[in-house]
């Protein structure tokens, strides 16, 4: 009798708990207009902060492994930071003057294109002039819409691209947070569990070293592979003499990161561009495409990212349905780390409960 009088407390208790969860966040969505201003100063002031744990995230096993050699850790951070953001800026000085004409270059004949593809339509209409003029209407609704979305897709990546002058200030701090969270890792990772309450410590060492060997491994080698996507697609494309390689193979290299989804976002924008030039260039681009994805799939892939997620495929692909839905691009990208850690979380609390 206790028992069943226990049983029924705790699911009342539970119930209550539930209700007064759902109460908060219905309150949280309705006055989400009311405090969006602050999350937005909140969210703008962090981005410097959470670019450089990312950064600093990336590059810290290498700093331990140069550690691990015999290197002072202030040598071996000194050499990584040289390394990579001295890298980077490098690229950046050589590339981004070239990138900024080609972008240009492809925005100020976006109207030619969009001239192209209207021929195109006309002489479409022409063959299915049979068909009936619902069927035409849906069709006239469909292309505009995607003329409207490709012509806001490239003119915002255009003004944010060409904007980015205004954050050079805010992104300065970065190499220097960078430098002091490495150098001071040891450090914060003591504090941090010095704040973790006791009974927790050692499950949530487990925890996040089992989140760290997945997830640090597939974001450091989805990253590398991303690299070699990109360079390896501008040079096709450039060989084959395709407009504007570099900005068409930077998107093909950047959207690989979504996996599954991503190489077919990549390849729309070159495919409707060759389309426009000509058959014969449309063909190479699809050619190159379908190289480059077959390299990605069977070499680099394999060996550089593995299987360090262990998550089944149908998994990935509705967490990446889920994350489109939520929060667009941003959330497709997200989507996979995020399942790897509620499935690591999943799996200690059941280990807990079992224990």
């Amino acid at each position: 009798m206790a028992n069943w009088k226990d049983s029924t407390v705790k699911w009342m208790y539970r119930a209550i708990l539930a209700v007064l969860v759902l109460l908060i966040v219905y309150l949280l969505v309705k006055l989400f207009p009311f405090y969006k201003p602050f999350l937005h100063l909140l969210f703008t002031l962090l981005i410097p902060f959470l670019i450089s744990m990312f950064i600093a995230y990336l590059l810290h096993p290498v700093v331990e492994a140069l550690y691990k050699q015999n290197l002072p850790r202030w040598l071996a951070i000194s050499l990584i930071y040289i390394l990579f953001f001295g890298g980077i800026g490098y690229v950046l000085y050589k590339m981004y003057p070239v990138f900024i004409k080609q972008l240009r270059e492809l925005i100020n004949n976006l109207p030619g294109f969009v001239d192209t593809y209207r021929s195109w339509i006309y002489g479409m209409y022409e063959r299915t002039s049979f068909l009936p003029e619902s069927v035409h209407d849906r069709m006239d609704v469909m292309l505009l819409n995607i003329e409207r979305m490709g012509e806001d897709l490239i003119a915002s990546l255009g003004t944010r691209i060409t904007g980015m002058l205004d954050i050079i200030i805010l992104l300065a701090v970065i190499p220097v947070l960078v430098f002091y969270m490495l150098k001071d890792y040891p450090m914060m990772k003591r504090l941090l569990w010095q704040l973790t309450p006791r009974k927790f410590r050692n499950e949530g060492k487990q925890m996040l070293a089992e989140i760290d060997e997945s997830l640090g491994g597939y974001i450091r080698g989805q990253l590398l592979v991303c690299l070699f996507v990109g360079v390896i697609s501008i040079l096709l494309l450039w060989l084959i003499g395709m407009h504007f390689p570099l900005v068409l193979g930077a998107i093909m290299g950047v959207t690989n990161i979504i996996p599954y989804f991503g190489p077919i976002f990549g390849a729309i924008p070159a495919v409707i561009i060759a389309f426009t030039i000509n058959a014969k260039m449309m063909l190479f681009v699809i050619v190159v495409v379908f190289i480059v994805q077959l390299i990605e799939s069977n070499l680099l892939s394999p060996y550089i990212v593995g299987k360090s997620l262990h998550i089944h495929p149908v998994l990935i692909i509705f967490a990446l349905l889920v994350g489109g839905e939520v929060a667009g691009i941003a959330g497709m990208i997200l989507a996979v780390p995020a399942l790897t850690i509620v499935r690591v979380i999943i799996h200690h609390v059941r280990l807990h409960r079992t224990e």
